[in-house]
């Protein structure tokens, strides 16, 4: 493990989503009518710089609206709410309201961050609304589908909503909380090979540590961590192979002393085949799924030609192979490097269950 200074593409491309990756979105209940849109949202009249408790540009803006269409906008964002949260089901809006919008500039996506907040006790939540993007709305369903996280997200023709996924940016967690004494530095390590994993398993780059964020749960007489990944902008879009390697990337390069330090090769290796058994369990219970959402993406146009073949050969170089030279879309890729990285635990798991 080593970090190097790489950067993924200043700008990237947003894909639509085609009609038969939205006929998946469709089928499994991520495709549903929404009252607001994107569009909607962009119709902000004013809007003012967020600073952070110590005075600092967050990157974000809060954004204000006409009263002519405010009301629209407020109904729709907390029927939408309801919808991310119970189901569409309204009678709980009823002492909820949309405290803020905030807009980001930062990024590809442009998103707005919607408040919401309960009139009775002053509790708040966040999510999302962005522009829909096929290639974040495929890394959504593919960590829903291969993670130990299940993902709320909704599609709605040029528009996505995604639930906030909780937890202490990597960033911060560096510079906060790796000097706690009760931070356990040997499971956070192995933590952090299993993300690394899982990562380069479905290709989901640019995992620099402001784009993960750490679960911290306590356990008997300790912790144990979980990284999770919020930005999925950079799902199989890069060329360079090792973008989808978080080891590689220079703001990790604490995490990766960490391991280096408290792991020998034994253990990272154990701990890759660990996570690689996960995935390959996941695969087979949710395996018709799965093929439905790779038969949809290996047909779409995801990233750029010369990308696809600078990866494409990248890979068949690493592993000394020519396995997928033949590959022509992202996708296809994904799908082979799926196949190849897993058919050894995928075979050892349905012997095993034919054993049973």
């Amino acid at each position: 493990m080593a970090a190097e200074d790489i950067r993924p593409s200043r700008k990237k491309i947003i894909y639509p989503i085609s009609a038969k990756f939205r006929n998946y979105l469709w089928n499994h209940g991520r495709e549903v009518t929404l009252p607001v849109s994107y569009g909607d949202l962009m119709r902000m009249t004013f809007s003012v710089p967020l600073k952070d408790k110590n005075g600092r540009d967050t990157g974000w803006e809060k954004v204000l609206y006409d009263s002519s269409e405010w009301e629209h906008i407020s109904k729709g964002l907390l029927e939408t709410y309801s919808r991310l949260k119970t189901e569409g089901d309204l009678s709980f809006t009823r002492h909820l309201e949309v405290a803020r919008i905030d807009y980001c500039t930062f990024g590809n996506s442009h998103p707005f961050r919607i408040r919401i907040v309960n009139k009775f006790n002053d509790n708040y939540d966040h999510y999302y609304i962005k522009q829909a993007d096929a290639s974040r709305a495929y890394g959504l369903e593919l960590e829903h589908i291969l993670s130990p996280n299940r993902i709320l997200f909704y599609t709605y023709k040029s528009t996505l909503v995604e639930e906030h996924i909780a937890g202490i940016p990597g960033d911060v967690f560096i510079h906060s909380y790796m000097q706690d004494p009760a931070f356990n530095k040997i499971r956070f390590a192995k933590e952090f090979i299993k993300f690394n994993e899982r990562c380069f398993i479905r290709l989901l780059g640019d995992m620099r540590a402001y784009n993960f964020v750490v679960e911290v749960t306590p356990d008997i007489e300790d912790f144990q961590y979980r990284i999770r990944a919020v930005d999925f902008d950079q799902q199989s879009y890069e060329g360079r192979m090792n973008l989808y390697r978080p080891q590689f990337f220079k703001d990790n390069k604490p995490f990766v002393d960490l391991a280096l330090k408290h792991l020998n090769q034994a253990s990272i290796e154990q701990y890759q085949t660990e996570e690689r058994t996960l995935i390959a369990y996941r695969i087979i219970t949710s395996k018709r799924r799965l093929m439905d959402l790779m038969n949809a993406m290996s047909g779409d146009e995801l990233a750029p030609k010369e990308k696809v073949e600078e990866l494409k050969t990248a890979l068949d170089q690493h592993f000394q192979t020519n396995y997928y030279t033949k590959c022509a879309t992202m996708g296809d890729i994904v799908k082979r490097h799926m196949k190849f990285t897993l058919t050894r635990n995928l075979k050892s798991l349905i012997e095993s269950m034919k054993g049973d």
